[in-house]
């Protein structure tokens, strides 16, 4: 079965970007990018819209940029507390996960999804923790998350 060259007029993930010329099966330019309108079929008026795609990829991604890094900055300084249950000696009850993060976080007026906590893994500890955050694919920022108990630690008694 041969493939078809289209153009993307808009971005799709795992495919590109738009004023990207990608090869892509039949069946999937005509039943799903051309009725979504994400994509054209490659013809030689459609390789004269080829340049004004490249300009608004270009205008939206220094966009996405500035805007990563400046949440970025912001971020860095950032420290969020989050209280959770603890047993005799200090020991947490379940553990502190990505989404009690998130919910801190957009308190502090930060709308992050789940996407952006790149390798997180659940704390289990008491204390302090940096977690990593990538905003954007050349940027990441981190937060501090200090993890204390709601109740008073009560030493193990032997």
């Amino acid at each position: 079965m041969s493939n078809t060259e289209i153009l993307l007029v808009e971005p799709v993930d795992n495919l590109g970007s738009e004023g990207d010329i990608v090869t892509v099966r039949p069946g999937y330019a005509r039943n799903y990018l051309f009725p979504l309108k994400k994509a054209l079929p490659l013809n030689q008026a459609n390789k004269k819209r080829l340049d004004a795609l490249k300009v608004s990829r270009a205008a939206r991604e220094a966009e996405e940029i500035q805007g990563a890094q400046e949440i970025a900055s912001k971020l860095n300084d950032v420290s969020v507390a989050v209280a959770v249950k603890t047993g005799t000696g200090g020991k947490l009850f379940g553990s502190v996960t990505a989404q009690q993060l998130l919910e801190k976080l957009d308190e502090k007026g930060f709308k992050l999804d789940k996407k952006h906590l790149v390798k997180f893994v659940p704390i289990k500890e008491l204390g302090q923790t940096e977690v990593a955050c990538q905003l954007h694919k050349d940027i990441t920022a981190q937060f501090k998350v200090e993890v204390v108990s709601e109740n008073p630690i009560e030493e193990k008694s032997e």
